[in-house]
């Protein structure tokens, strides 16, 4: 799922100063034994430069609604931000871990969200490729490729096969982080995601026309929320 405009063009230009005056370091050293093998990249280091992105991540996903519905969050990792170019510059075929841990504890990564920094024009390559087949390289069942403008951000099921094409030139920044979700199986999370869509289009329609929900309306948000209270866990 596309999250679009999940930071404006200013804070897209903070977040750039920032990543600017930080240190890198070798991006396998957050990787597990199967990622770190196909990992080339570099990763910012901690300091605080790296805490004041975190903040302005973490603040754009809680004023985000369409992250909020789709994602259901109970915790979210940390933010990290990537970066490829010269050798570094690609990231194999892999699976997300199913459990990170961080200072604050152990989380099950549900959903992974990449978050674009660098505008897609200053780059080529570095296409974020989701849903590859068991081989995990090109031709049939090569996955989708997306590459989004600086701001917009991609929400996908953390158990996805996965990769970053090589970045051929100029530099692919990028911030990376998981979520745990209040409702761990996808497919009950994708059934509360399109009845809350379906609702808000109905409520929408109803107030502009007669200015209050109707008994359905009420009836069907408490049917969401009974689900919702039946397959939470917290």
């Amino acid at each position: 799922m596309r999250l679009q405009q999940l930071l404006s063009a200013d804070e897209v230009a903070q977040a750039r100063r920032w990543l600017a005056e930080g240190e890198w370091i070798d991006g396998r050293s957050t990787a597990g034994p199967q990622a770190a093998a196909v990992k080339h990249n570099e990763q910012l280091a901690e300091g605080p430069q790296a805490q004041h992105l975190r903040e302005l991540v973490l603040q754009a996903l809680e004023r985000q609604p369409l992250f909020l519905s789709a994602a259901l969050p109970r915790r979210v990792l940390p933010p990290a931000f990537n970066r490829y170019r010269g050798d570094r510059n690609a990231y194999g075929a892999h699976v997300d871990q199913a459990i990170r841990t961080h200072p604050g504890g152990a989380l099950r990564a549900d959903l992974s969200c990449t978050l674009f920094l660098s505008p897609p024009e200053s780059y080529d390559g570095g296409e974020l490729i989701v849903g590859l087949g068991p081989a995990g390289g090109d031709g049939p069942g090569a996955g989708q490729p997306f590459k989004l403008p600086a701001g917009d951000a991609l929400l996908y099921p953390a158990s996805t096969l996965h990769r970053v094409a090589p970045v051929t030139r100029g530099e692919r920044l990028a911030s990376f982080f998981w979520i745990e979700s209040l409702v761990p199986r996808s497919d009950e999370r994708q059934l509360l995601f399109e009845m809350d869509m379906a609702l808000m289009r109905l409520r929408q329609r109803e107030i502009d026309s007669a200015g209050q929900e109707s008994p359905e309306a009420v009836a069907l948000t408490g049917t969401y929320h009974n689900l919702l209270r039946l397959w939470a866990r917290t």
